[in-house]
Parts: structure tokens; sequence; C-alpha cells
């Protein structure tokens, strides 16, 4: 090498020399460094063993610029190489060899010829190429030597991180001098990418060789500084998070021989996961967090801890931001209310306009449904209908005997076996914050030292504050604005002015004898026949028959107990057809035929009296089950004045029977009785079916008449019936109720009812097939109920300036029934 060094510098011009090539994978080789290489392809080798046999062991050795290519073209090839020398090599027995090459110096090189562009290995199977040796600067200095010594100072400091920088090699570094030769031995101990490595071999200067080599230095030191600090962080984490396996671990050990097999930990981390990914308010995730950390402090043992936990998963289980899909289409709304409900037709037409400004809208606008009416006319179904109309979930929740107002707004945490409300527990069972929520029996509700849960649906029932509905157990607010809200009732008296305030009132009335048939006929029949698994074929109820059911074996509003009937029919037709063994046959039921299959009547029609009778009359009263024809019996015994009034009604028709013998005393001169005709008699008021509980002031004209006709001895016509409220003046006041009253009279056969006038408005919402039956006279006094009732002749024109005259006519007519008091007057 020295001889080839001295050789060079004495030349003026360095003339090239023919070598084989060895191209290099990411490896720099440098002159005046030795380095061992493990080389397997089989171009390589065939250099080498060339190199070894024919060139003095001389090989130039030169750096693909693409380490992947197998067989690189010159262009793939850097520029400058360096010639080195084999110092020896050994075949391995898999097949590549192990050469230990020593650098001697820089080169150039080009093919051997133009044509070995295309085809650099000729025809050998090895590249041969024409070096040039790259001419040596000399650069002494001051300056030079100041590069020389802090190269060696932070040489000496990268060695501490270097392990392949031994005490021999450092000493041996630096006790070079020589600024080019330094460079080149310090190169290849330098852990940085090979192209820089070969950027600094190419530089021809030997003090910008060492500048560089100076910069490849503090890059690395830093690099090295930055490693350190990082291994140190990683170290530190590791440290903790094996300490934290450590721990687990053991955590486990403990629980496995405690028999919990689950791992408390993972179970909260999986909770943190569901937490964090749930959609959900941030309030809600902030607070799910919280309850975590606290869950990561308890014992899984502990009370407190089951709370915790149970808390957790009521935040994750809950809909919060999933909503379903809704769609709003009239027209089909309109056909699923039609074929789930027959009549109806103006609460189904209030829901459509509902639904319809909902569309146009498309938000929840107007006030909360109440669906009113008597027990089996379909108030909870048609509120299903509306959710299966709407696309909405469908959730009932029952309200009847709900009298803690915790019932609606949850407990608190701190009370034991603390649960939500009953809105969020149904929020739960939708999985979707717009259902329908069906509040059943709201009228059911009562109040105690618990509470008033009433009170407590005034803000879910409010679309301007159910937006922040505030759970007690959640303690978050939840918005119900997107819930669609229908309630229904039985009855108004029981809800509080300030709820019924918050809700339109869609009235259900009973329905009619002729409504019934058509329900019997159209939806109870076929139903009953599915479930009792008959054919459509099997069963057959004439008009006649349904007709007979109705009247005799229920009485009632809706028409629940006449599907019972109805399914006993089926049950009983069942039987047959199966001892028969005739499945195919088809049993008719007759009207004579019902006491066989269902028993005797369990009612009788309201029947009017034969005949006129003294003190009789067929008063009106609406009751659960509709309306019912209400008897009044008056009769009139010597006595000291006593009056009694029975059959289980209740204090306001006790009140009505007071202020009509108060009005009948007030007019005892135009009545022609003695003034001070009460103290000789005892008066008994009744009041049939005294099982049956009563009140209510509409039955005040019917006990006016009955006192009159009770102390005139004046029959009562049969065929007449009358409801109205009557004050202590005579004057006849409104009464409610009055389509189903109609129809009792209907029922009953009546040929005349009397209402007071004020009802006149109400004779709209009643069936035109019933006021065809009926002739209906509106009064506005009693005056005007005497004349119509009492059985007076022909002939008898009443006349309030002359009452006398009349009442002696009506003696007159019905001298043979007049009472012996009224005889004696």
């Amino acid at each position: 090498m020295n001889e080839t060094n001295d050789a060079i510098t004495s030349n003026a011009t360095l003339e090239g020399f023919e070598l084989p090539l060895m191209p290099l994978r990411e490896v720099v080789m440098s002159p005046h460094s030795i380095m061992p290489l493990l080389v397997g392809r089989e171009a390589s080798i065939k250099a080498i063993e060339s190199a070894v046999n024919n060139y003095g062991k001389r090989i130039c050795l030169v750096t693909q610029r693409e380490p992947e290519l197998e067989k690189p073209n010159p262009a793939d090839l850097y520029a400058v190489g360096v010639v080195g020398r084999v110092l020896q090599y050994m075949r391995l027995p898999e097949g590549p060899i192990k050469v230990l090459f020593e650098g001697l110096y820089r080169i150039g090189w080009r093919p051997l010829t133009p044509e070995d562009q295309e085809n650099p290995f000729g025809k050998d199977a090895f590249p041969k190429v024409v070096v040039t040796p790259l001419p040596i600067i000399r650069n002494d200095g001051p300056e030079t030597e100041a590069l020389v010594r802090a190269t060696k100072e932070i040489l000496a400091e990268y060695a501490h991180t270097n392990k392949k920088l031994t005490p021999e090699i450092l000493s041996a570094v630096t006790a070079l001098r020589d600024p080019g030769q330094l460079a080149d031995t310090i190169l290849p101990l330098l852990k940085i990418e090979y192209p820089k490595k070969q950027e600094a071999l190419e530089l021809s200067d030997p003090g910008q060789r060492l500048e560089k080599i100076y910069e490849l230095l503090n890059t690395e030191m830093e690099r090295v500084s930055m490693e350190r600090r990082i291994k140190s962080r990683v170290k530190d984490q590791m440290d903790k998070n094996q300490r934290e396996y450590y721990l687990s671990e053991q955590i486990k050990a403990i629980n496995k021989e405690m028999g919990r097999e689950d791992d408390p930990q993972a179970e909260i981390a999986e909770l943190e996961r569901m937490l964090k990914a749930k959609n959900m308010p941030e309030e809600a995730r902030e607070k799910g967090m919280s309850e975590l950390k606290k869950l990561r402090m308890m014992a899984p043992a502990s009370a407190e801890y089951a709370i915790v936990r149970n808390y957790v998963d009521w935040i994750l289980e809950l809909p919060w931001n999933e909503m379903r899909e809704t769609s709003i289409d009239i027209p089909e709304a309109r056909a699923i209310l039609d074929a789930d409900h027959f009549g109806l037709e103006k609460p189904k037409q209030r829901i459509l306009e509902f639904l319809a400004v909902q569309k146009l809208t498309n938000a929840l606008k107007g006030p909360i449904l109440c669906l009113v009416g008597p027990p089996g006319v379909g108030k909870t179904s048609l509120a299903r209908s509306v959710a299966t109309a709407t696309g909405r979930e469908y959730v009932r929740l029952s309200l009847g005997g709900v009298r803690d107002e915790a019932e609606i707004r949850g407990h608190r945490r701190t009370y034991v076996g603390a649960m939500p409300g009953k809105i969020i527990m149904a929020l739960k069972r939708a999985k979707s914050s717009n259902p329908l929520f069906c509040l059943d029996e709201i009228d059911k509700m009562s109040s105690d030292y618990r509470g008033d849960p009433a009170s407590a649906l005034l803000e879910v029932l409010d679309p301007e504050q159910n937006k922040t509905f505030n759970d007690h157990y959640l303690d978050i607010d939840y918005d119900l604005s997107k819930v669609f809200f229908i309630t229904t009732a039985n009855s108004l008296h029981n809800i509080p002015a300030p709820l019924q305030d918050r809700m339109e009132i869609i009235e259900l009335s009973s329905y009619l004898e002729v409504e019934k048939k058509h329900i019997a006929r159209d939806f109870l029949l076929p139903r009953q026949i599915r479930e009792h698994g008959l054919k459509s074929g099997n069963i057959s109820l004439p008009e006649e028959t349904l007709t007979e059911v109705i009247r005799s074996y229920t009485r009632e509003a809706g028409v629940r107990n006449l599907e019972r009937e109805i399914g006993a029919l089926c049950r009983k037709t069942a039987i047959k057809l199966v001892e028969e063994d005739n499945l195919d046959q088809c049993v008719t039921i007759a009207p004579d035929d019902l006491e066989t299959y269902l028993g005797v009547k369990k009612y009788r029609m309201d029947e009017n009296e034969k005949s006129p009778k003294v003190g009789v009359v067929n008063g009106l009263a609406y009751t659960g089950v509709g309306g019912v024809l209400l008897n009044v019996e008056t009769v009139i015994m010597p006595g000291k004045g006593s009056v009694a009034t029975t059959g289980k009604i209740g204090e306001v028709m006790s009140e009505s029977a007071k202020a009509a013998l108060s009005y009948v005393r007030s007019r005892a001169a135009a009545l022609g009785l003695k003034p001070d005709f009460h103290s000789e008699i005892d008066i008994h008021t009744h009041f049939p079916e005294g099982a049956t509980p009563k009140d209510g002031p509409s039955a005040g004209i019917a006990i006016t008449t009955s006192l009159v006709s009770a102390l005139l001895g004046i029959p009562v016509r049969h065929d007449v019936a009358m409801t109205g409220e009557v004050t202590l003046r005579g004057r006849v006041l409104p009464i409610g109720g009055l389509r189903e009253k109609l129809l009792a009279a209907s029922r009953a056969e009546m040929a005349t009812v009397i209402i007071p006038r004020d009802n006149a408005k109400d004779l709209k919402e009643v069936p035109d097939e019933i006021l065809q039956t009926l002739r209906i006279e509106l009064v506005d006094h009693v005056d005007e109920v005497l004349p119509i009732a009492l059985d007076a002749p022909a002939d008898a024109i009443w006349d309030k300036s002359d009452c006398p005259s009349l009442i002696e006519s009506l003696r007159r007519h019905h001298e043979p029934a007049v009472a012996p008091m009224a005889a004696a007057q």
C-alpha cells in the first residue's frame, strides 16, 4: 500500500488500470480500514477469486445506490470507490464466503469499453472496470490541527456509546495525526446511513473530509443523547408496566383463589372503551369516567363497588343520541287506524291532524294527546296503532296505583336498592330516544307522604321542560323532547288541573250497539277464530245472535267482555268439532242456543214499565259501562216528616234529593198541597239495583218528578225518560254523557226523552239512527217537565200562572189512583 501511495504521489498524471469490480450493498469501504464482509452473490464471489488469482488480491469496491438490485448497471453505482486488498477469505458450508478486506486508496472508475455500459459483465461472470486513483491532497495548518484535536475529543466521548470503539482502537486512532487518514479511519466506525458515508468518502480535501466526519460525530452524539433519554423514559415506563403487570397477575391469582375468574381491572378497561365509543352527551361521558375512577380504587367485594358499577352500566345502556328512523305517511296512517279500529272518527281525525303538523314541521309540535273514555273502547290499542303508523318503538307505562314520586323520577343513589324511574327504564327497553310512550291510566295515580307523581309528570309532559329531564338516580339531564307522549284515562275528575292543562283531551265515547256488531263481526270474531285454531267456516254467528250476546251477556262501554263471550263460543265450537271428529263442519249458533253455550243470561235489558205508575220515573245515568236506565221510586207514608234516600247513592245525589224536596215545598201552593204537608208524612226515595253505586246531579228532575207524582198520586208516563240537574228554583241545568244516555233510552224503547235545553248542542254528536227512534224534549224549568212526564189527559193545558187548575184536572182524570193524602187536600 505504501508503494502504491508513493507511486501515486510521485506521478504527475495518474494512469488507470484494470481491476475486477465488486458492488457493495449498504456498505461503504474507506481507505486505511479493515472490514469483514459476507459475500453471497455468485458474480461477487468470482470477482474475489479473480482478484486473488490474477490481480494481486486487488479489487475495486464500489457501493450500490439501490441495495436491492441483484445485477446493477454502472449507472446504479457511485462514481467514487476504493481499491481494496483481500486479506483472507473462507468459504462457508452454506454457499457464501466470508472475506476480510483492507481499504487502500480512493479511485474513480469506468467500464472497460463503451459496450460494457450495456453489459458490464462482458464475457466473464463478473464485471471488470478501469480504475483511476484519486490524487491525495496535503492540507496542513493550524485550523486543520485544531479540527484534528476537536475530532479526537468528540471521538473519545463517542467511544462511550459505541461498543465497537474499544480502548485499543481508540488509542490507535487518536495516535494518528494526518487529517485524511484520521477521517478515513473514523468513517467505518460511525453508525450512520451509507449515503452519508459515501458523501464523506467522495470529498477529496482531507480537511473538508475531517470536518464532515466531525459534523457526523456531533449529529451522532445528539442522536445518542436523545436515544438515551428515550430509552430512559421507555425503561421507566416498562418498569411501571412490569410492576402493574406483576400486581395485576397477583390480583388475578387472588381473584382465582376467591373464586372470581373475571379480572375487575380488565372489565373497567372495557367499560372505559365503551364509554369513549358511545354516542352520548359529554356531560354523561364525563360523569361515567368520573365513576370509573372511583371504581378502580374500590375493592370488588365492597357494596359500594356494585352500586357504582350498576350506575355505569345504566349510563352505557341508555340510548342517549340513538334515534330510530321515523316516517309519517298520512294515507298509510289513516289506513292503519281504520284497519285497527272501527268508528272513533273524531279521535282518529285529530290524531291524523297531529301527525300532519309533525310532518310539516319535522318536529314534535303541539300538546300531549290524552285519550279519555270508558274501559275497552280502544285507547291503548289506538296509541299502539299510532306507533305503527309513525315507525316509532311502542312503550307502554301503566301508572295505575302509582303513588310514589320516585316511580317517575327515580331514587337517589344514597338509598339502598336505588333505581331509575319508569321513564328512564322505559327508554332503556325502547333502545331509542324517540319512541312513543303510552302513559296508561294516568287518572289512577294518587299521592301520599312519598310525594305526588302527577306533579313529577308536569315536567315530563311539558315540551318546554322535558329537554332537561333530570332523573334522581342518573343526576344527568336527559332530553325527552323527541319522545311522542300519548296518555289515556277513564275520567278527567282525578287528573290535576295543571296536568290537564298540558294535554289536549280527546274523548272516546262508548260504542253503540250497532258499532259493537260491526266490531264483533269484522275484528273480534276473526281474531278469536285464529286464536282457537278454527277455520273461518267452522262457526257462524248471525246478527240476531250477536245482538243477543251484546244485550244479555255483556254490559260495558267497550268490547272486552264481548270478545270473551265470543271466545267462549269458539271454545265450545272447538270441543264440538273434536268430539264429533268432523273438523270441516260449520256450527251455526242461533239466539236460542246461547244458554246452552254461555249459560243463563247475565243481564236483563233495561225495560220500562208497561203502564204509568205513581212515583216511578225513568231516569238516565252515565256509568263506566256507558248509559243505563235509572229508575227512581218514591212512596209517601204517614209519619212525622222524615226523609230517606236509599240505593247506595253518593253525596251529590243525596243533595239532589234534598234540593228536589225543597223545590216541591216552595211550590206547595201551586201543587195544591198544605204548607206543612211534609210534617205529616214520611218520604222514601229509592234507586233500584241497590248494590250498584250511583252518584251525580243529573237525576235531579227525575227525583223531583217522582216526588211530585207520589205526593199528588198522579202516575208518570212509562215511555218517558229524563235527565237534568235541578236547582232550588226549579231551573234545569245541563249534564254530561248525553250520547250514552240517549243510547240507553233507545235501547229501553223509550218514546220521549227530556233533556236540558243547554244540551241541544250535544245532539250533533248523537248518531242519526238513535235520534230517529226518540222524541227529544228540551226544557229549562221543572214546570216544563211535569206536563210531559205526568200522565195528563190529551186536552190538558199547562199554564204556570194557573197551576192549581191543571193539578185539579189531573186529579179528576186519575181519581181512582189518587193517593189518599192527595184526595184529602
